[in-house]
């Protein structure tokens, strides 16, 4: 399966992030701010996914992860 590109450019600033939580959950997220939350199978998925990665690629996989969740409405 090949990595999807980041065409625009768009990530190379960091602007998502994750940290694991010791009850085995993962959240990820944009700019400090809480987007998503994996739990069991998925989150176990998750971490496996970004292990090795290079900082753009885990960018790639967060923003994945985390949908469309900016529907334009944002402030």
């Amino acid at each position: 399966m090949s990595m999807p590109t980041d065409a625009r450019g768009e990530l190379e600033d960091g602007r998502y992030s994750y940290r694991q939580q010791k009850d085995g959950r993962v959240v990820v997220t944009w700019y400090g701010r809480p987007v998503t939350t994996l739990a069991g199978k998925d989150a176990q998925k998750f971490l496996a996914r970004v292990e090795g990665l290079g900082d753009h690629e885990a960018q790639l996989v967060m923003a994945r992860v985390t949908g469309n969740f900016k529907r334009g409405n944002e402030r």
